[in-house]
């Protein structure tokens, strides 16, 4: 357990190295995330020792928040200041959100059912 959290320490690590030398304009945590998940392509499946301790951050992801509506409050007055800005830009990124995910995933859905045995009960042969 404490190798999957020490790999995916370095991971994070890594994504915010990459940041701080080439200075792009992302969190070093996304790049880290995007590095593993290329890794894990790569490999062709979650290791057991990554994935006891994933599961485990997952189980309590909702702890992670706090940081963030700490960061909401203690900027309150911008909050409230900009509020129809932030607004409208939540409503049109949840719309495109919405769409872009039916647009991958009606089609990849097509195909999972078109992989899958019939479900009538009659044997393909």
């Amino acid at each position: 357990m404490l190798i999957g959290f020490l790999i995916l320490l370095l991971f994070q690590f890594a994504g915010e190295l990459i940041v701080v030398v080439s200075g792009l304009p992302v969190p070093g945590p996304v790049v880290g995330m995007v590095l593993l998940l290329l890794g894990l392509i790569v490999k062709g499946e979650v290791p057991g020792y990554l994935r006891i301790p994933s599961e485990a951050l997952l189980k309590h992801l909702a702890l992670l928040f706090v940081p963030a509506g700490v960061g909401l409050m203690t900027h309150f007055g911008l909050l409230r200041q900009d509020w129809l800005a932030i607004l409208v830009a939540l409503i049109i990124s949840t719309a495109l959100t919405i769409v872009v995910t039916a647009l991958i995933l009606n089609p990849s859905a097509k195909k999972l059912q078109a992989l899958s045995p019939s479900e009538s009960g009659e044997d393909e042969r």
